[in-house]
């Protein structure tokens, strides 16, 4: 049990950092969908954006920050040559990227509906690149179980681009005004979408300073067969990756081009707006992803490992359900993290978070092809759920708007996730306690069912209504898969 206790440890300080990072983040949208108003876009082009940018982020990554795992795990690996070879691979791709880019930096704006602002593409180039390079050293820290020094540099980020955020589009504005022959060449309210990508440019260049250390780690590897080793691994992975990436961001790319023009940009700025709600499932995501994937792989030659896997699962799926209902309990408050104008968009967040769910079971169940060094099959899986999710877009997205787009990505998340466990089952099987899971799955459904069909108007009495339906979930958590009396300290308090 203890080895399960430290993947709890390891995910409490990954995701305190997360949600932490997160919420501080958060402080970002009220300010953004305030002062960029719904009806010039550019929240959309915000979105559209960052879409592209975390697509090109798993194309510079080529799956080697779970290829840098999956080597340094195994036995009598050279963390330095693993460490080094990677981050070759990872700074040629880059390197080739940014060539091309800005050699036909004009064409590839022009492409991608930036003619008019190319250094929107100049920029979040850069920002991409450095991105990729970073993510083999946290990757560096996550194995060698420093979550401290990885916090540190994810909250300084986010710190650094909030106060920046808040001098750019509070401070900076009433500078203008008040000394407009100082300031105003500064600021352009027409061009706002600037400031958001060179700030991230700057906090992202000032993070890689601090990566110096480890960075002393590299040296030259010339060994071609751990190369076409690595390479052999990473590109399924890479594939898989591809798929996973385009099913969270393929719907804000060809959105636009779906509903063209200016209404296209609007609506996606309402759709982008609205899933930043849904986004706590996602830091769940996150936070057990940077501590499940050096367990899973610590772990594997353990006897109990599978036994372990499936104890995770059933609690990730306890955890995801509570995250589940807490939004939904307490939408009346958490609305306010966007402004009113994009209000209207809100009825995709139960859509999405449940798509959030199925795409975390999804990695959980991964493992047993990553283990077997199968990764083709997450290629396969994750490409099959991508093309389900096209397939609704472009048929539905025209008829119903950004709602489709929500349920494209509920549609082929549960595709993925439903493959990978029956096929998954055949080939290396795990005993999931699915009578357990059933039975929390059926309480959620009708404690959230409650909660829908309460006919109370009042914000308040409708909330604390909630909170006696989320007490009641919790309770039987803590009564069947939770005893209080065996939680060191606290434990002598109880008898549960």
């Amino acid at each position: 049990m203890s080895k399960l206790q430290s993947l709890v440890k390891d995910t409490v300080i990954y995701g305190l950092s997360s949600i932490i990072g997160r919420f501080l983040n958060y402080l970002l949208v009220p300010l953004y969908t305030a002062k960029m108003s719904v009806e010039s876009g550019n929240y959309g082009v915000v979105t559209n954006m960052y879409a592209w940018t975390a697509i090109l982020l798993v194309l510079l990554t080529f799956g080697f920050e779970t290829t840098f795992f999956r080597f340094v795990s195994k036995e009598n690996s050279d963390v330095r040559r693993v460490f080094s070879m990677s981050m070759q691979v990872i700074s040629a791709l880059c390197g080739v990227f940014l060539l091309a880019v800005f050699l036909f930096l004009p064409s590839v704006a022009d492409c991608l509906g930036y003619a008019a602002t190319p250094e929107f593409i100049g920029m979040m180039a850069v920002v991409v690149a450095l991105d990729a390079i970073q993510s083999i050293p946290f990757g560096l820290l996550r194995f060698q179980k420093r979550p401290i020094k990885f916090a540190a540099l994810k909250l300084l980020f986010i710190g650094m681009n909030i106060a920046m955020n808040i001098f750019a589009f509070v401070i900076l504005p009433k500078l203008a005004t008040a000394y407009p022959e100082t300031f105003s060449r500064f600021y352009d309210p027409a061009n706002q979408a600037f400031y958001v990508f060179f700030i991230n440019l700057l906090c992202t260049s000032a993070i890689t300073l601090f990566f110096i250390p480890e960075l002393k780690m590299f040296r030259f590897t010339a060994d071609k067969r751990l190369l076409k080793s690595m390479l052999e691994y990473s590109w399924p992975l890479l594939l898989l990756g591809i798929a996973g990436i385009l099913n969270l961001h393929a719907d804000k790319i060809i959105y636009t081009w779906l509903v063209p023009g200016k209404q296209g940009m609007v609506e996606l700025s309402i759709y982008g707006a609205s899933v930043k709600v849904a986004a706590i499932m996602a830091m769940l995501m996150q936070a057990f992803r940077y501590a499940y994937e050096p367990f899973v792989f610590g772990n594997s030659k353990e006897k109990d490992s599978k036994e372990l896997y499936a104890k995770a699962m059933k609690y990730f799926i306890i955890i995801a359900m509570m995250a589940f209902l807490v939004v939904m309990f307490y939408m009346d408050i958490l609305k306010y993290i966007i402004s009113p104008a994009y209000w209207e968009g809100l009825n995709v967040v139960p859509v999405v978070m449940a798509a959030e769910i199925f795409m975390g079971i999804y990695f959980n169940l991964s493992f047993w092809y990553k283990l077997n060094d199968e990764t083709y099959w997450g290629a396969i899986f994750s490409f099959i759920g991508c093309a389900i999710l096209f397939a609704v877009n472009i048929m539905f997205v025209p008829v119903y708007g950004y709602i489709a787009c929500a349920w494209a990505s509920f549609a082929g998340y549960f595709t993925a996730m439903l493959l990978s466990y029956i096929i998954g089952q055949k080939r290396n099987a795990i005993s999931y306690d699915l009578k357990s899971i059933l039975a929390y799955t059926a309480l959620f459904a009708v404690l959230y069912g409650i909660s829908v069909a309460n006919p109370i108007e009042n914000s308040i009495l409708r909330m604390a209504c909630n909170t006696v339906l989320l007490i009641v979930f919790v309770a039987y958590f803590i009564k069947k898969d939770l005893p209080l009396k065996n939680i060191p300290v606290i434990g002598k308090f109880f008898r549960i």
